[in-house]
């Protein structure tokens, strides 16, 4: 087994290593993504719009799903696989921004997730809008070699167009719906009708041309919806749509609540994590309740709750009335690495910094966006941080025994924690006061979405998951760019998760 970055800085990717073969399928030219072009934050506004003037995901998926329904899509929304009792299957989120960062996973992914029965997208299949146009070059190109199905739940990126790529995609649906009936005049919802990003018109001799990558009968599936269940083996993965917002319409969870009963042990796969960055999101549904009370309810037999959104790594292991539930981030497919050195010292229902796992490690994560801004700004000697000093300088700023020894001849200085307060770098949770939390959040939302990168190492993360009639093998493989981490992907968290 390779190192991992919990072993080795060149386990991480640091150092001179050789690029990996990743580039080699890449199209001739790549669009690169800025967060910070006003035309992409102008087209996808509908997340601000539904926001400010009311979400109206809730009844657009009820559309669709009555219209799945009205063509045959089975009632309960279950797939039934007939696999083996023993399977295994990928998870990846976040993947679809279409260039180095998300093709740098292919090769590791293609390579671990030979011989298993499918594969899961969790959350933003296609960046900014989920256009239709975009499917070629960032889903049916990349995932064009993996053999086996792969299923999806939506992000709010793939909403930021009515959902209609998606479903054509995804569940065979490709008439776009209804317009509905005019809003009142000045109404809130008659402003947002009036902002908001409408579907563009698709190149379907393009479409057609990228569908034909993955037209062998084995890569075939056909969802019921935005969001269903599997039966697989002794398990079933239920995956829910969290739409713009990330909440559930009533009738949503009202299937939620139905498909969650049974002895049946399952895994949750959403477009929203339950737990992530040191705090609790449980996830409202409309009418009341939540969607970690459907997971918490011991008849309902949850064992792990996996969310994408946020492009990283993450691990809590959570005492539920005596059972553990593994709540857990894997958003890291192929966009842009959302920090984990922003991540403050973990204390949250009981998971404490011993218990929890996250990759990339805070260090790398610092040491990465030393780089980043200190190019950015053309500041490289004054924000530049070795990997060595940003780790070190983190156990400080936590309190904490660092994942990978920094050595013994690091030295902080002033500037190298002048550099990590200023990218947001945690801290103790007693040393975290009212005014510098919502500073690391300005700073998360901000600064991080305009960090695209085009070199390794990357930080990409995906997942493999082992299942027995006995247990479940959860392991995070790392995806660097180089080509060591390529040709044997290292394991940087690894749990088994018992199903008796």
């Amino acid at each position: 087994m390779s190192e991992s970055s919990r072993d080795t800085a060149q386990g991480a990717g640091w150092g001179s290593a050789e690029r990996g073969t990743y580039q080699q399928l890449m199209p001739d030219h790549v669009e690169k993504l800025s967060w910070l072009d006003p035309r992409i934050l102008w087209a996808a506004r509908n997340g601000v719009l539904a926001s400010w003037f009311g979400d109206p995901t809730g009844r657009t998926r009820s559309r669709w799903v009555a219209r799945r329904a009205a063509a045959g899509a089975p009632a309960d929304k279950v797939i039934r696989r007939e696999v083996p009792e023993r399977f295994s299957f990928m998870v990846i989120g976040d993947t679809g921004e279409g260039d180095a960062s998300q093709y740098a996973v292919i090769p590791g992914f293609l390579r671990v997730g030979g011989g298993t029965e499918f594969a899961v997208i969790a959350s933003d299949v296609i960046y900014p809008v989920g256009g239709a146009d975009d499917y070629g070059p960032k889903f049916f190109r990349p995932y064009q070699d993996y053999p086996a199905p792969i299923f999806a739940v939506p992000g709010n990126h793939d909403w930021y167009e009515d959902l209609g790529a998606f479903m054509r995609v995804f569940c065979g649906d490709p008439a776009p719906l209804d317009a509905e009936p005019a809003p009142r005049p000045f109404t809130r919802a008659w402003w947002r009708t009036r902002l908001w990003h409408r579907p563009r018109p698709a190149d379907e001799q393009r479409l057609a041309e990228a569908q034909e990558l993955r037209e062998a009968p084995g890569q075939q599936a056909v969802q019921p919806g935005p969001y269903w269940a599997i039966d697989a083996g002794p398990v079933r993965l239920v995956g829910i749509d969290t739409g713009l917002l990330g909440a559930l319409d009533a009738e949503q969870g009202a299937w939620l609540r139905e498909v969650s009963r049974g002895p049946r042990p399952k895994i949750l796969i959403t477009g929203s994590p339950l737990y992530v960055d040191g705090e609790h999101h449980p996830c409202a549904i409309e009418g009341g309740g939540t969607v970690d009370d459907i997971v918490r309810a011991p008849e309902h037999r949850y064992v792990a709750a996996i969310g994408g959104d946020i492009h990283n790594y993450q691990r809590y292991p959570v005492d539920v009335d005596g059972r553990t539930v593994q709540y857990v981030v894997s958003g890291g497919g192929g966009a842009f690495m959302h920090a984990t050195h922003t991540i403050p010292r973990v204390s949250v229902a009981g998971v404490t910094e011993r218990d929890f796992r996250c990759y990339p490690l805070r260090g790398d994560s610092l040491a990465f966006y030393s780089r980043l801004y200190g190019r950015r700004l053309r500041l490289r000697r004054f924000f530049t941080l070795t990997e060595a000093e940003a780790t070190a300088v983190i156990a400080e700023r936590l309190g904490i025994e660092p994942a990978r020894a920094p050595g013994p001849d690091v030295r902080i200085t002033r500037r190298t924690r002048l550099v990590a307060s200023l990218l947001g770098a945690g801290g103790r949770p007693d040393r975290t006061s009212r005014v510098r939390l919502p500073v690391r959040k300005i700073y998360t939302q901000l600064f991080s979405p305009s960090s695209a990168t085009y070199s390794p190492p990357f930080f990409k993360s995906f997942l493999r998951l082992d299942v027995t009639p006995e247990a479940v093998r959860l392991r995070c493989f790392a995806a660097t760019g180089n080509l060591a981490q390529e040709l044997d992907p290292p394991v940087e968290d690894e749990v088994t998760i018992p199903l008796r």
